[in-house]
């Protein structure tokens, strides 16, 4: 039996490896598919994917909503788009001045200043492994700061796959915190003193002891605002570098 229908791949993915057939643009065509992305983008980040909607969009567009099926056949395929488009090129690392650790230290970095300009981008739950050309950059990136270490590529991958997971779930969780007390003008500075002013009226150090001792040493004092420093972020990440450490240092051996 043929694999042929499996593997073919969604609209999405052809239209986005530029496989599929697309409307052609003549002098008079107002639409254009990177301009019905970047509209959608600028709508998600003003007013949130709640907002987002085909007649909405094509309102902001000044057209008909179905001009917009004619370069988009729905809104899930609209998301693909945006996904793709929004995080933008991947950083160029220079590996032989910042090396592996420093490399995959800006990746991540960059990766998290991606989710905090475009907080909507975290309610996009992934339908499997990348395939769009646009993640597949970031991925390849992070996979090439890793070219000289001599980790195995399941390890590399794995590598990735871990600091992805981190980086979304810090986002996720500091963003989500604001969506929660709806207030969504508050920064995490803001987020962050209410939740220390909160917590400390909750807890008492008999039934939370834990939890008192690091309240009242100031911990949870606002560190930095949106994607700008926060020691919290920091420390995480050194200590997934610090456990990466010990396996570059192993495969480094073995290549002696």
């Amino acid at each position: 039996m043929s694999n042929e229908t499996d593997d073919k791949l969604p609209r999405s993915l052809e239209v986005l490896w530029k496989r599929a057939n697309r409307h052609p643009r003549g002098p008079q065509q107002a639409l254009s598919l990177e301009r019905i992305v970047a509209a959608a983008i600028k709508l998600a980040d003003a007013e949130g994917l709640q907002a987002l909607s085909m007649a909405r969009l094509a309102e902001r567009l000044g057209c008909a909503t179905m001009s917009l099926y004619r370069h988009v056949a729905n809104k899930d395929e609209l998301l693909v788009f945006m996904m793709d488009t929004a995080p933008g090129n991947p950083p160029v690392i220079d590996v032989a001045v910042l090396g592996w650790r420093g490399g995959l230290e800006r990746w991540a970095r960059e990766l998290r200043a991606f989710y905090y300009r475009h907080p909507w981008s975290l309610q996009i739950t992934p339908s499997g492994p990348p395939l769009e050309p646009g993640q597949l950059a970031w991925l390849d990136s992070c996979l090439r700061t890793m070219a000289g270490t001599g980790l195995s590529p399941p390890d590399k991958l794995g590598v990735c796959f871990l600091l992805l997971q981190y980086v979304r779930g810090e986002a996720q969780l500091n963003l989500s915190m604001s969506q929660a007390k709806e207030l969504p003008d508050w920064n995490s500075r803001e987020m962050q003193a209410w939740y220390g002013r909160t917590l400390a009226g909750l807890i008492d150090a008999e039934r939370f002891p834990a939890l008192a001792e690091i309240s009242a040493a100031g911990v949870f004092e606002p560190g930095g605002g949106d994607a700008g420093p926060s020691p919290e972020f920091d420390f995480g990440l050194s200590r997934i570098l610090d456990g990466i450490e010990p396996l570059v240092r192993a495969a480094a051996q073995r290549q002696v």
